[in-house]
């Protein structure tokens, strides 16, 4: 059974879904999270191991992924609920809940989005300049404290997000995302031609991108390749639908395998260069480029303080982690209305309005852990609601629910692997070969447990 709605908008062009949902992929975690974890976890020998595990683990899952959505012609909770072969088992139950991952991921995301426009408009007025180190520092930890203003940014970008999806899909969500997505590799190339010319850019580049087997020494292969493995598989956002919903927006043209390899090019290139402007910068002006989180609030701006033209590089950058970061929110929001106007029947506007609404006021726990309720600590130590948000999606949601996509499209219970392989083919272009049925039902399950109960012991370990 298929949701066969006449009434279902539809993508205008290839190049849209490409663009829209590689957006949904490209997101902080590409240009955030990881330049500082290839600096913590050696450099080049990382990116290595990252892209081998990119191509075997989230490649299938993401093809499974796009299936699900093209078959049923709507969201994952409704690809689940149509396309099961055995009725008896409600695959929608677990479906909905790892579904769920997409308002959690967004009740934290959008806080953060608001820290990359805020510090643009920073950089932009001036705000930043002439400070030092310190004073840098000192000025991310005012600015977390400063409850208007966090809430104010948090509702901004929650505010633009809404607007573009209750246009609609094509004159609002594609048209909106090819925007942002062009102006996202225009100041990267640019950003990468400024890093390029730095003084000492050439160290950077050699710890970036000659493996070193000292730090293979130093870290340990095991931690290496963990980290690997979970770079590879998050930042492509599977399990929770934000992708087969794009799915079920395009046509048969094409099989599956041969667009999944146009997002995952996009979203490697967009990790790949991000580390291409942040490792000669590190190393031009002697900052560490393990040094977490706050290596894009407070190490880079005290960089572009002292470079030449930093306050226009600096608005350049920010404005770049904006646009990074507001394709991700608009995908996962239309996701969410994707779902309302499926399984609720509510029209775009209503649905827009009330994801809109609802991930403003879940948002407020999270865009007031820094600062009123700083004193909550829902994980322990000094872990906030951002934390916990993160590791319930990151930790649990994510892995959780792409193990339930592969047993859904292999299981002869679920949807089946004949099924699944006839809709990934349909199409000109790569085809999924039928010999990889072992690997993908038994070997990828068991790397993705792998990868949960790292994450959970390592948790919850102390």
């Amino acid at each position: 059974m298929k949701n066969n709605n006449s009434l279902r908008e539809s993508l205008g062009t290839r190049l849209g879904f490409i663009l829209l949902t590689a957006g949904c992929a490209i997101g902080l975690g590409n240009i955030w999270r990881f330049p500082f974890i290839c600096g913590q976890y050696g450099g080049a020998i990382f990116v290595l191991i990252y892209l081998f595990f990119l191509v075997v683990l989230g490649f299938p899952v993401m093809v499974m992924e796009l299936s699900l959505g093209r078959a049923s012609r709507c969201d994952l909770f409704g690809a689940y609920k149509t396309l099961g072969s055995d009725k008896r088992i409600k695959w929608h139950y677990p479906g909905a809940v790892f579904f769920s991952g997409n308002i959690i991921l967004m009740i934290f995301y959008t806080t953060v989005s608001g820290w990359m426009i805020a510090y643009s408009l920073k950089f932009a007025s001036g705000t930043l300049s002439g400070l030092d180190s310190p004073g840098v520092g000192k000025h991310f930890g005012e600015f977390l404290a400063d409850p208007g203003a966090m809430i104010g940014f948090m509702t901004l970008t929650v505010a633009i997000s809404t607007a573009v999806c209750a246009i609609g899909l094509r004159n609002g969500v594609e048209r909106i995302t090819k925007i942002l997505m062009a102006g996202l590799f225009l100041l990267l190339i640019g950003l990468c031609i400024r890093a390029l010319f730095l003084p000492g850019a050439a160290e950077g580049l050699k710890f970036y991108l000659f493996p070193n087997l000292d730090s293979i020494r130093h870290i340990g292969l095991f931690r290496v390749v963990i980290e690997a493995m979970n770079q590879a598989f998050f930042t492509l956002s599977l399990g929770v639908g934000s992708i087969a919903i794009f799915g079920s927006y395009i046509d048969r043209t094409r099989t599956l395998p041969h667009e999944t390899l146009a997002i995952i090019a996009l979203d490697t290139t967009v990790a790949i260069l991000s580390g291409v402007i942040i490792f000669p910068a590190c190393f031009s002006f002697g900052v560490n480029p393990g040094s977490g989180p706050g290596l894009v609030f407070v190490s880079l701006p005290n960089v572009f303080n002292v470079m030449h033209g930093g306050r226009i590089w600096g608005t350049l950058f920010f404005l770049f982690m904006s646009f990074a970061a507001l394709t991700t929110v608009v995908a996962v929001f239309e996701n969410i209305i994707a779902f309302q106007i499926d399984e609720l029947k509510f029209s775009r506007k209503i649905a827009a309005l009330t994801t809109g609404i609802g991930i403003a006021v879940l948002s407020l726990p999270c865009a007031l852990g820094f600062n009123l309720l700083s004193h909550v600590h829902p994980l322990g130590g000094n872990s906030t609601f951002l934390d916990l948000e993160d590791y319930i999606v990151s930790g649990n949601l994510l892995p959780l629910g792409s193990l339930c996509v592969i047993l859904f499209c292999t299981s002869r219970y679920g949807w089946g692997w004949k099924n699944f392989l006839a809709e990934a083919n349909a199409g000109r272009g790569m085809r999924f070969p039928a010999v990889l049925r072992i690997y993908v039902s038994a070997v990828i399950p068991v790397l993705i447990l792998l990868l949960f109960l790292v994450g959970f012991f390592k948790q919850w370990a102390n």
